[in-house]
């Protein structure tokens, strides 16, 4: 469960949703790999989010939110691999909702890196 109000999380966790249906439909056109890969960096975005909200000091939540900010790239990687596959499905939300959380979070670790400064 989210923490409430939180908004960040609660795009974690519906970007999850779409991603998870997303593979699903992947997987019943039979394209296993790019599901499995895409699945597991998609929803590790969310896990990062969230396992941050219980950071042991502002270095450790930067550090966290920057993790997810890998997957997120990642995730971009295999969204643009179905982009640009004749034989693969597309899902332009999901790319979408990618830049969104994208900006979000690298706007949630430049500030957070100028709020250690002060």
């Amino acid at each position: 469960m989210t923490k409430q109000g939180n908004i960040v999380l609660e795009k974690c966790v519906c970007f999850s949703l779409d991603i998870i249906d997303f593979c699903e439909l992947l997987e019943n056109e039979k394209k296993y790999v790019i599901s499995n890969q895409l699945l597991k960096s998609a929803t590790s975005i969310g896990a990062n989010v969230h396992e941050a909200q219980n950071a042991e000091s502002k270095l450790d939540f930067i550090h966290k939110i920057k993790i997810a900010l890998k997957e997120l790239e990642e995730t971009k990687y295999w969204l643009t691999l179905c982009e640009k596959a004749d034989s693969y499905p597309l899902n332009s939300e999901l790319k979408t909702g990618v830049n969104e959380l994208s900006l979000i979070l690298y706007k949630i670790v430049s500030t957070s890196k100028k709020n250690l400064i002060k």
